[in-house]
């Protein structure tokens, strides 16, 4: 067999490969997510907000937000995901439910709906080292104007 043959070979099982992805992770392939992240600030401490992420059930995840603000007021709430699409309720956010969808291999789209409403979509993108997380928050304003914010949260566990 020549180069160019070996070549065609590889570029045809390449397409093969590719061509199966189906998009959907991988049963036994931890996700890069898994682990702790604190996001960006400016706020002066005691201002924190940390973001666990875990596995949960069976190929699932799940979130949970700790936060303490500018005055000391601490929260936390999370929710569990399998990717799916599904809305779940959020503990520790009355009327609070979240749906995770999976747009590639970096990014997740999070819907999150209060009171049967979603009020915020946020596009989740894992940046190709794994280690900082960009979130683009996008809300419509009561005046129907669209309103997109970021966060950035860098792993630190």
């Amino acid at each position: 067999m020549n180069s160019s043959t070996s070549l065609k070979a590889l570029s045809c099982i390449l397409v093969i490969l590719v061509g199966c992805s189906s998009g959907e992770p991988e049963v036994g392939v931890q996700n890069p997510r898994f682990g702790v992240w604190q996001m960006d600030s400016d706020a002066p401490p005691p201002a924190i907000n940390i973001m666990t992420y875990e596995p949960y059930g069976d190929g699932g995840m799940r979130v949970t937000v700790e936060a303490t603000n500018s005055e000391g007021r601490e929260s936390k709430w999370g929710y569990v995901t399998l990717f799916d699409g599904e809305f779940m309720d959020v503990e520790g956010q009355e009327n609070s439910k979240t749906a995770v969808e999976i747009v590639d291999d970096k990014t997740n789209k999070i819907s999150n709906m209060r009171n049967g409403e979603v009020t915020q979509v946020i596009m989740n993108v894992l940046s190709d080292d794994g280690n900082v997380i960009d979130n683009e928050y996008i809300r419509t304003g009561p005046d129907g104007e669209r309103r997109v914010s970021h966060a950035i949260y860098r792993r630190i566990n």
